[in-house]
Formats: structure tokens, sequence, C-alpha cells
């Protein structure tokens, strides 16, 4: 399990740093597990969903429309401070790194946490932890890097304590693509290992089963 993570999330940048466009979110339904909001691009922009397509990340709370950026900068995030943005209990005055178990507060309400839950990939996992969510709702939001990982193990990005496999979601050439261990089905075409999704697709495979729905800004 943990070998199939460590080749394919292991591969270099350049191999699998796509070249879609950057502003591109869906959502992840996995079954029996639940809806995750995925971020394609290397800075979001988190805020209340006052104008469409305005941020990114999109908050029903006592934010502002922009209320703060996040950026991947190689295997490194930072967070800078729009409004009001504390980081661990510290006032961010312009920008501040995050790290795997980061504490997030965006003004007096919303709360976030951080993570970085696998050592291999640079993608990582946003969950809100106050009573806030985000517009449609998910349960997490995950700003993908080159690779995501769902799976029994407790260090994948979407944690599916009931499979039996390790399913990673994966950029290449420009396309979304999903990889596993034995053959799976990607919108009603049967595939050995891995194969090609676009954001609506449907996949199914041993044990598992999740869909692709694009977020329109």
């Amino acid at each position: 399990m943990f070998r199939l993570a460590s080749r394919y999330v292991g591969l270099t940048a350049m191999n699998l740093r796509s070249m879609m466009p950057q502003h591109e979110s869906f959502m992840l339904w996995v079954d029996a597990v639940g809806g995750f909001w995925v971020c394609l691009a290397d800075e979001v922009t988190l805020g209340q969903p006052v104008c469409r397509g305005t941020v990114d990340v999109p908050i029903l709370g006592d934010i502002s429309s922009r209320h703060a950026r996040i950026r991947r900068d190689g295997e490194a995030y930072l967070i800078e401070a729009i409004r009001d943005v504390h980081v661990n209990g510290r006032p961010v005055e312009r920008v501040a790194s995050l790290t795997d178990g980061s504490r997030v507060a965006l003004g007096q309400s919303v709360r976030l946490a951080f993570r970085r839950p696998h050592p291999l990939s640079a993608t990582a996992r946003l969950d809100i932890v106050s009573h806030h969510h985000t517009q449609p709702s998910s349960d997490a939001v995950l700003l993908m890097a080159d690779s995501c990982i769902l799976g029994p193990d407790p260090r994948s990005h979407v944690v599916c304590r009931d499979w039996k496999q390790e399913v990673i979601l994966y950029r290449h050439d420009g396309s979304l693509h999903c990889r596993t261990t034995g053959s799976l089905e990607i919108d009603g075409v049967c595939h050995q290992r891995h194969g090609q999704m676009t954001r609506s697709s449907h996949v199914v495979g041993n044990g598992f089963s999740l869909s692709l729905e694009e977020i329109k800004p």
C-alpha cells in the first residue's frame, strides 16, 4: 500500500506538474466517506462568497469577501493576511508559514486546521474546525499539488477506513489520472491499474467508488 504511494507521489514535479488552467476546482465525492473541495491552483483566496467567482474557497462565516491567501511555494505553504489572520494564536502581519498541524483563525470565529499528512506529497488539507462550512458544503478542502492519496492509511489526504487499497489521483500531461492496484472502471470503460479522468468522471474499483464534479466560478 505505502509502496504504491511512494512510487507515484515521489515522481518529479517536471513529470507531473499540470499544464491545465490554474484556477480550477472540483468536488470529489467519495462514496460512504464524504465530499471534498479540491483546488488545483498554487494560490487560493479564502473569503466569504459575496460575489460569484471572487474567491477560490468561499466560506460562509463572519469574514471578509477576500480575507486571506494561501500559496504553495515548492514544498512550502504560506498564508498572506488580507484581513485579520492568526496562526497558532499569533497575529499575521503580512505572511506566515504553514506547517502540518498549524491552527488558522480567520477573523473572530472561523477556525481552520492545516494538514500535510503524507510525507511524500505536497498536497495539503484544510479542515474547518469551527461550525462554518464552504459554499457548496464540503467535508474538507484539498490543496492538490501533483497527487492526492485516498485510502485506509491515516497519512492519506482522504482517509477511507474500509478500503482495501490506496487510490491515487495525480496530474500528468495536463490531465487528471487515477491509479490503483488491479482494474478500475472510469466512465464505463475498464482500465488496468490507471486511466485518465475528466472533471465529471465516475470511477469504480474493487471496494471503492468516487465521482468528480466541476465547480464553476
